[in-house]
């Protein structure tokens, strides 16, 4: 199991908070910002995402097999982290659309203000 920086080994409760807390500050674009202030590695989360999807971390017993997840479980896990991704992605092309269509407005405006034909240089 992974460490933090201060070498303390997270319970299963505490794995389960911050995942829960790094998949928020994701949500914000400040998931690196909590890994960097908690002390965290992203391959720590990698890792108990797993055990998560295993439902290792939701009780199991010390010395209890633990299993791969499902096939089921890791095609939810995958698609589930594809979704965030994605939901990312169209945020900012949303973002970028409203964007261009402010300037493309202040362009039309200032286009209409502005004189039809060039001025000409008075000496």
């Amino acid at each position: 199991m992974g460490r933090g920086l201060d070498g303390r080994l997270p319970r299963s409760s505490q794995k389960l908070e911050f995942l829960a807390a790094y998949e928020s500050a994701c949500e914000n674009g400040g998931g690196g910002a909590f890994l960097r202030r908690e002390g965290l590695y992203s391959s720590q989360i990698t890792e108990w995402r797993k055990l998560r999807d295993a439902g290792v971390l939701a009780g199991k017993k010390p010395g209890e097999p633990i299993g791969k997840p499902s096939a089921e479980q890791a095609e939810n896990a995958r698609l589930r982290r594809q979704l965030e991704v994605t939901q990312g992605r169209l945020e900012k092309t949303e973002a970028a659309s409203d964007l261009m269509g402010k300037l493309q407005a202040f362009l039309e405006d200032a286009s209409r203000d502005s004189p039809d034909e060039p001025r000409s240089k008075k000496r």
